[in-house]
């Protein structure tokens, strides 16, 4: 999600105006207003005390993209799955025969 479209939901989910988040953040509510409307982007620093003057607090969390982790890019990845996975019998007869996989 973009910072503007961000900030101006958690003010609005916090009840706040655009003057009280200006004030409990220690800016005008100019460049509030900015910052919501996408005419100016905060930095990080910035962000996180708008953030906070709303009532939420801002994490931060990086994971690893499934690409990064076998060299295959994401849909490729999928595939690999569902062809490996339909070599496999849906369900098992009583008695199991020599499969046969297809590559």
């Amino acid at each position: 999600m973009e910072a503007s479209r961000l900030l101006q939901s958690l003010r609005r989910v916090s009840g706040l105006s655009l003057r009280e988040v200006a004030r409990r953040a220690e800016t005008s509510h100019a460049t509030v207003s900015a910052y919501e409307h996408g005419r100016v982007d905060p930095t990080t620093t910035t962000f996180s005390r708008v953030v906070r003057a709303t009532g939420f607090t801002v994490e931060v969390r990086s994971t690893r993209r499934v690409s990064d982790l076998d060299g295959l890019p994401r849909g490729e990845e999928l595939e690999a799955v569902l062809r490996l996975a339909a070599a496999f019998p849906a369900r098992h007869e009583r008695t199991l025969g020599p499969q046969r996989f297809e590559t």
